[in-house]
């Protein structure tokens, strides 16, 4: 037997420790090596932990809900086992549960499965779900709105592996997902004998010995997942319980705006030629390297081209010192389909051209949504940018990343009557026009710089070259 220690790995340069959110394996599962085991919160991101071996799970070492530190053993691994053909089902893994009768186990199995088959009457809202889910539920066709009404039996009602695997199976079968009293059918003990038990068949009737309705209460109860509801109703108003991401954004939130003063400075950009040259290129894009042509690839060219011109903004203040960063990392807000907000990290976007950024952005866009984002992608930030146009905002005054010192908001690009300036006098014209909004930490970015820096920007967009190549 050789035995293997899983400890928790190192997710980020300032990371030192997660919380277990959820094992996706149980003791005596037979594991692959890159296969996840469990899901892991950090002050950075969830994700999901992959086995560093291929085994049996002999030993879980941490409970869901615990810190642990980076390093810490969390799980032990049998490198030469093998499943045994009569190991018992996942229902029956304790002591006490392998004395319940097999009758009983089986009841368990398929009110565990019943339970699973049956839409919630309300949806569950801040929910977190894990990129396998989330992978099952798009292969299977299933919409968010859908997946917000499977019941969930892990921590603070997440839907797990087992959860929505069993609700499609039956969503395939039944074709509406909704559990009743129909013939269930679950492979108990060492796999040689199915046993068919109707739903109904669990609850006690009056020929039932006192010590079957016992043992088929606790059996009931066992299979019921109890957590507290997510919302609640009073009087008029509804009350919903923030989940761990939007109570961090909300400290982290509070914090900046307690530890900077916060100034913001507006300039209108007259991005007309930016607007033309994309229709020209946004196909050749797409079809040349299968990519998105954005506007974001080149928002993100223009700050750090700015930031070269201004480098005091690509700094941070630690105490009474100015930090000036050398690496122009720019952080791009993105917004999640759970409504909470995640700013990953273009590094070094000044050593890349605009089919590098492109491919960058869409790539992190991509992964941040799916819930796939690396920590490291998310540390090293030393500007952000914030597109509040895609939500068709005009203006916005976006709140600092610590420990930057600068934020650059852009809005919705909208057709206007400009004045244009022609060597044969000003004459009215249809121009694409955005607002930009830059605020800054008014301890070391006084209302000049902040007020130039921003100005850059707007020069290098309007200054955009129509006749530029793509490649």
């Amino acid at each position: 037997m050789a035995l293997v220690e899983i400890v928790m790995p190192k997710m980020g340069e300032s990371v030192m420790e997660g919380t277990i959110l959820g094992w996706l394996k149980n003791v005596g599962d037979k594991i692959e090596q890159d296969e996840s085991i469990l899901e892991v919160a950090t002050d950075k991101v969830d994700t999901e932990i992959p086995s560093t071996h291929e085994g049996v799970l002999k030993e879980i070492l941490v409970n869901e809900g615990d810190v642990v530190q980076v390093g810490n053993p969390i799980a032990v691994i049998d490198t030469d086992s093998e499943v045994p053909t009569d190991a018992p089902s996942d229902i029956t893994t304790t002591t006490e549960q392998e004395e319940v009768p097999e009758e009983a186990s089986s009841i368990e199995a398929s009110m565990s499965t019943a339970s699973a088959y049956a839409k919630l009457e309300e949806p569950a809202t801040g929910r977190f779900y894990s990129p396998l889910v989330l992978n099952i539920a798009k292969e299977e066709n299933i919409s968010m709105e859908e997946l917000a009404l499977v019941p969930g039996t892990g921590q603070d009602q997440r839907v797990t592996k087992k959860d929505i695997l069993a609700y499609v199976t039956h969503k395939q079968s039944n074709g509406n997902g909704a559990a009743t009293t129909e013939t269930l059918t679950t492979t108990v003990g060492n796999g040689q004998e199915n046993k068919e038990v109707k739903v109904e068949e669990v609850q006690p009737v009056q020929e039932t010995t006192k010590q079957e309705t016992t043992l088929k209460q606790e059996v009931i109860t066992k299979a019921t997942p109890v957590s507290t509801p997510a919302v609640s109703v009073s009087g008029e108003d509804e009350i919903i319980e923030m989940d761990r991401m939007r109570k961090m954004i909300a400290q982290r939130m509070v914090e900046s705006v307690q530890m900077a003063p916060h100034v913001t400075s507006f300039v209108e950009a007259d991005v007309t030629n930016m607007v033309y040259w994309r229709r020209k290129y946004k196909e050749i894009m797409f079809e040349q390297e299968g990519e998105t042509l954005t506007f974001m690839p080149m928002f993100i060219e223009a700050i750090a081209k700015a930031i070269k011109d201004y480098p005091l903004i690509n700094s941070s203040v630690d105490g009474d010192k100015i930090i000036r960063k050398k690496r122009i990392n720019i952080g791009m807000a993105v917004a999640l389909p759970s409504g909470n907000l995640i700013v990953p990290v273009i590094h070094d976007a000044d050593q890349l051209n605009l089919v590098g950024i492109t491919k960058k952005v869409n790539d992190i866009a991509r992964r941040a949504r799916e819930n796939k984002i690396k920590p490291d992608e998310l540390q090293g930030g030393t500007y952000t940018i914030s597109n509040v146009g895609s939500f068709g905002n005009v203006l916005g005054t976006p709140i600092i990343m610590q420990p930057q010192v600068g934020i650059l908001a852009v809005g919705a690009i909208r057709k206007k009557p400009a004045v244009i300036e022609t060597p044969y006098g000003d004459t009215l014209g249809i121009r694409h026009m955005i607002f930009l909004s830059h605020s800054y930490d008014h301890r070391i970015v006084d209302g000049a710089l902040g007020g130039m820096f921003v100005r850059r920007v707007a020069d290098y967009l309007e200054q955009f070259d129509v006749n530029r190549e793509l490649f």
